[in-house]
């Protein structure tokens, strides 16, 4: 289980939305209207926002032409008409002004590729004055079978809001599963010290892992950069491994998160001997459901109708397992490990742009993957076949905009938010919950503070995002949030060498003895140093 958290977490730190300039063709022959999907470009047609003030055009089918010529026509041929002709040859523009020179209200270009922005040169904008759209070849075959005696088309784009509440969601989800898994390993924290167990610097319990060299760290991340280039340039083989290991690492996890939940809430462990062998039936059922999930999730995963639900509740346990099982030794770990991150959810988001073919960032693209849409800024592709599936990577809280699914647009749209972004900051608030057990803080002083800056740290990341309307490396904001919180409350506190060392004791006051003896007594850093006192 273990190895498995490692692998996919270079994959999980993207925070954006998935978004375009996109339409609805209305298609209509005064009894039957059909809706279908359109690409433009705002900066060059002026198409209505509202659907009862668009206007009604007749359409004229020439997708047997690409109209690059315009002497195969008539002038006039089509005049008050929609359009709508084959992609290719010519470009956007060239295929516009012919149309407009020969009297057509609207263009409509048919694509059996991708459809993207229409765009040109700056010089060839103010030439066009007719609407130009992009419209998916197949939907225009499914139009001329519904309408065979002819049709009237509209076309309108309802404006997208500024803000759409699937962020909320998204935030609340981020800051919960943050606040259970910080409290979930504090409270494992404080059953050790009730059972006189001590951590070291391996394995505390079994299944417990503490990170307490700066070198394994610096090195941890330096894998995450080759294995996020890996998936760059082999998106396409290596997307299924991640699957398979994120199907069974999530299985594990909820399986870990449903089990200690049935504990704590006082359920009962019915077991069964066979030939002299003990089976627990709880176990068994619960292996059976999470197992199940996973495999409903593998089968179902790229369903984005509803699939999203299932991989949110198994991303959820994963993160809430991950908190728990990976421990961080000391604040001068958290420090180095958060700060390398930071720079590497930096360098991925808005330096490799320059870096790219496409100008897109690494660590989106990877995120959305290769038929997964593009945004940024005034640019879109939409998958040409919308019933084909595309492996999207499986490391990501996905939330869908509720304004795409009220105005049923080109794709579903999501909300994301990597696993990275809520694990990362999370195992420092979980060290504060850890700290505040150690120091007998009954109040949780460390563990709430942070947690609060994690959430303040969220709210900044979202708000930038949307006025920017670009993805944003979230660590960039959670980092110094989190980090700046904690090391100022320790100053405050007069605490900040113990925070900073890590001790593994539990102090009360200056007459109490720490729980080890003296020959055991250690830094939970696990680097050897023996002390019979507090620093």
């Amino acid at each position: 289980m273990t190895r498995y958290l490692f692998i996919v977490l270079p994959l999980m730190l993207c925070c954006c939305q998935v978004d375009g300039q996109e339409a609805i063709l209305q298609v209509s022959n005064g009894s039957t209207v059909r809706e279908y999907c359109l690409v433009f470009n705002s900066s060059w047609s002026n198409i209505s926002q509202d659907p009862s003030a668009a206007k009604p055009y007749p359409l004229m089918n020439l997708t047997s032409s690409l109209l690059c010529d315009a002497g195969v026509h008539s002038s006039g041929s089509l005049q008050g008409r929609a359009v709508v002709v084959m992609r290719g040859v010519c470009s956007f523009s060239q295929k516009a002004q012919i149309a407009q020179s020969l009297g057509a209200s609207v263009l409509l270009i048919a694509s059996t590729d991708n459809l993207v922005t229409p765009s040109a040169n700056d010089s060839e904008y103010s030439k066009v004055k007719i609407p130009l759209a992009l419209v998916r070849y197949r939907d225009v075959l499914d139009a001329l079978q519904v309408f065979p005696q002819g049709m009237e088309v509209k076309l309108y784009a309802p404006p997208a809001p500024q803000f759409d509440a699937s962020v909320i969601i998204l935030l609340l989800i981020a800051v919960f599963t943050v606040a259970l898994g910080g409290f979930w390993s504090g409270a494992a924290e404080r059953v050790k010290q009730t059972a006189g167990s001590s951590a070291n610097d391996g394995l505390a319990d079994g299944s417990e892992i503490t990170l307490y060299s700066p070198l394994k760290v610096l090195l941890f991340v330096a894998m995450m950069c080759v294995m996020l280039v890996l998936m760059y340039f082999f998106y396409t083989w290596m997307v299924y491994g991640i699957i398979v290991i994120f199907c069974l690492a999530s299985a594990t996890a909820l399986f870990n998160c449903l089990d200690s939940l049935m504990t704590a809430m006082g359920f009962g462990t019915l077991s069964l001997s066979c030939s002299g062998k003990t089976v627990c039936v709880r176990s068994l059922l619960l292996a059976a459901v999470c197992i199940t999930l996973a495999v409903v999730w593998g089968v179902y995963r790229n369903d984005d109708r509803w699939i999203w639900i299932l991989q949110d509740l198994l991303g959820v346990a994963f993160c809430l397992n991950f908190l728990k099982t990976i421990t961080l030794s000391n604040f001068k770990i958290c420090v180095i490990l958060l700060s390398l991150l930071l720079v590497y959810d930096v360098f991925f988001v808005f330096i490799t742009p320059f870096l790219t073919p496409n100008g897109e960032s690494i660590m989106v693209q990877v995120a959305l993957g290769p038929g997964g849409g593009r945004s940024g800024g005034k640019t879109v592709e939409i998958p040409a076949d919308p019933s084909s599936s595309y492996e999207k990577l499986p490391v990501v809280m996905r939330i869908p905009q509720f304004f795409a699914l009220a105005h049923n647009l080109c794709m579903t749209q999501f909300s994301i938010l990597g696993y990275g972004d809520i694990i990362i900051p999370g195992l420092l608030v979980a060290y504060c919950h850890r700290f505040d057990v150690w120091m007998g803080n009954s109040r949780r002083i460390y563990f709430i503070s942070c947690a609060l800056a994690y959430c303040v740290g969220l709210v900044v990341t979202f708000a930038v995002m949307l006025v920017s309307k670009m993805g944003q490396p979230a660590l960039l904001y959670l980092v110094p949030c989190t980090l700046l919180t904690s090391s100022i409350l320790a100053c405050v506190r007069k605490e900040f060498q113990q925070f900073w060392a890590g001790t593994i004791y539990q102090v009360l006051d200056e007459s109490r003895k720490p729980l080890l003896s003296d020959g055991d007594v250690e830094y939970a850093g696990g680097e050897g140093t023996q002390q019979k006192g507090i620093c």
